[in-house]
């Protein structure tokens, strides 16, 4: 497919990179000549510099020909015109990034609908989004659900106390019959890798599992480092401190509210902290800094759940972040936005740090790929995929033991849905007309797990 990208931002680049790989022809479209320099430079796209809400600019970069248009420049107004142009040219599917929530509601004034744009990604509502499933979900790191939520997929770190330290997959594999699970990836320092049975479980590494969601609260037991006895006091009550009263903490708030959680906010301008009690049902919202720990302290940050940071400020949230782990919170979340500081904060022992542009990029790809894939999630670090696919009709995989395809290096099945039902897979399983694959797959292996299901 032709696919033309307006905006060679952060999300702009993930996307070009992604797409580029999976050779698709793509052209990008910024005002900065140097962004386009550096993406020609690494990408296998075309650039060209100029106005992408110019019928010029994207005349020149052949609008006229493309199947897919993406608008995620930093200005909601030039991604919005950028797409009415693309309508005019009669370009098949139109996609824009905006920050404003104005177009989001389909009774709005300017909605989607009335635009002509087929999807309008907001990063905050997806950075929210995800905050909230990690912040549910005891011990992981990243989280995504598949068929419906049944399949989860999970990502766990493992340190020195971890049980599963020093285990060989070949071991895990003889826990199966009282934990249902599959370990799919593991990354290990700058590595990701797909683990056969000799392959061991080191502190330090980063694993990825596949689990049927009625497993997890066993999975979630096992993996925990915590005392048991004190797992089972805190179960009964959730109790959450989120810093940053921006739109981004309003909305965890709001969901974790919904979720039973007791949350406490806090926000530095008195202005907005009057805003926030006004919207916010149970949640009490704090007038002061992250960095107050007295105040902190006497609002009992010592016995939270979790500590959230999404200010503006990526050094704040990480430090924050560190600051309440040290003051006894059992994880930490932190919205992170320079990429360079993602692998930093991981390392100094942050649970999980969130990328709007990765949150952004992975809703975009996701919609992009629609039809034979199901769902999609990206995985940060590692640039790794795990996709959701349907065996149809025409397959020529059915009924065949795994063991005897020749499935693509790089990938793996994690798990196959059948209506109500679900497998962990082995190599004696097969696939049946309708069932629904779960599968990682590592950079460059996408394009032949697709063509393998074909």
């Amino acid at each position: 497919m032709k696919i033309l990208i307006v905006g060679a931002g952060q999300v702009g680049y993930f996307l070009c990179e992604r797409l580029s790989q999976e050779n698709h022809e793509v052209t990008l479209i910024d005002h900065s000549v140097e962004k386009i320099e550096h993406a020609q430079d690494r990408l296998n796209v075309l650039g060209v510099t100029g106005n992408g809400a110019s019928a010029e600019v994207l005349e020149q970069a052949g609008i006229k020909d493309t199947d897919i248009f993406i608008a995620v420049t930093d200005f909601d107004e030039v991604n919005i015109l950028a797409c009415l142009l693309a309508r005019e040219y009669q370009v098949g599917t139109r996609v824009a990034r905006t920050r404003s929530i104005e177009y989001k509601d389909h009774r709005a004034v300017l909605s989607k609908e009335k635009l002509g744009i087929d999807l309008l990604i907001n990063p905050e509502d997806a950075v929210a989004e995800e905050m909230i499933q990690i912040a549910c979900s005891s011990g992981a790191f990243d989280v995504a659900e598949f068929a419906e939520g049944q399949i989860q997929f999970l990502g766990y770190r493992i340190d020195q106390d971890s049980p599963l330290c020093e285990l060989t997959l070949m071991e895990l594999g003889e826990l199966r019959g009282i934990y249902r699970f599959v370990v799919v990836a593991i990354h290990r320092k700058e590595e990701t890798i797909i683990p056969r049975g000799e392959d061991s479980i080191q502190a330090g590494d980063r694993i990825y599992l596949f689990a049927h969601q009625n497993d997890l609260p066993a999975i979630q037991y096992m993996l925990q480092t915590t005392p048991k006895h004190k797992q089972v006091e805190k179960r009964g009550s959730r109790r959450s401190f989120i810093l940053g009263g921006s739109r981004i903490g309003q909305q965890i708030a709001q969901g974790l509210e919904s979720l039973h959680f007791e949350v406490k906010l806090i926000e530095r301008y008195e202005k907005r902290c009057l805003q926030l009690a006004e919207k916010l049902d149970r949640t009490v919202v704090l007038h002061t800094e992250g960095s107050d720990i007295q105040t902190l302290q006497d609002e009992g940050i010592e016995h939270a759940d979790v500590f959230i940071a999404v200010t503006d400020n990526d050094e704040t949230n990480i430090l924050t972040c560190l600051l309440a782990r040290q003051h006894g919170v059992q994880r930490t979340l932190a919205l992170v936005s320079q990429p360079e500081l993602l692998e930093l904060a991981s390392n100094l022992g942050i649970d999980a740090c969130i990328a709007p542009r990765l949150a952004a990029a992975s809703a975009i790809l996701k919609f992009v790929r629609r039809g034979e894939i199901i769902s999609l999630a990206t995985i940060e670090g590692s640039n790794s995929e795990v996709l959701e696919l349907e065996i149809k009709h025409q397959s020529g995989i059915l009924n065949t033991p795994l063991s005897e395809l020749h499935f693509p290096r790089g990938a793996i099945i994690g798990a196959i849905v059948r209506g109500e039902d679900y497998e962990i897979p082995t190599g004696d399983s097969s696939l049946q007309v309708g069932d629904r694959v779960v599968i990682f797959a590592l950079p460059g292996s996408l394009n032949k797990v697709e063509r393998f299901f074909e």
